[in-house]
């Protein structure tokens, strides 16, 4: 079954993918960073310039730098558009796991093409303090077009 554990974790999973692509979409730093664990993983494995951050602070460093020139309108006129729509959630008691399958619009800051990427985050949580938080997220795509 692709959605196990107690409904509240499971809705409270997906309102954590949702306030992540909140933040991505209004540019929002406090917001984006309230998704992650002091000591979390992010791997971007497909964008060299990104590459992988270990530990909150250099996951909010490096996604801030990145939003300069990750957007659209001339990279950092207007944010990309993101749209995130789990695909599995799997409930352990304080633990979890999820697959997010993701919808992006952006111009490559290289080329300055508009790119459509369809992708997916395998992603491990934890609950702290009554709050799910992402623990580790990685990113991989599976589809890319250019406008």
């Amino acid at each position: 079954m692709a959605f196990t554990g107690p409904l509240e974790d499971r809705v409270l999973i997906r309102e954590l993918l949702d306030t992540y692509a909140h933040g991505v979409m209004t540019r929002d730093v406090e917001i984006w960073a309230a998704t992650w664990a002091e000591d979390a993983f992010w791997a971007l494995p497909e964008f060299p310039d990104l590459g992988g951050f270990t530990g909150k602070a250099a996951i909010v460093a490096g996604w801030s730098e990145s939003m300069k020139h990750y957007g659209l309108g001339g990279g950092a006129a207007r944010p990309m558009v993101y749209v995130a729509h789990p695909g599995e959630i799997l409930v352990d008691g304080d633990r979890a796991t999820a697959i997010s399958y993701t919808s992006e619009i952006f111009e490559d800051p290289a080329t300055s093409k508009t790119m459509r990427l369809r992708g997916r985050y395998v992603d491990e949580l934890a609950k702290v303090d009554g709050q799910w938080l992402f623990t580790r997220r990685e990113y991989t795509t599976f589809d890319a077009r250019e406008d």
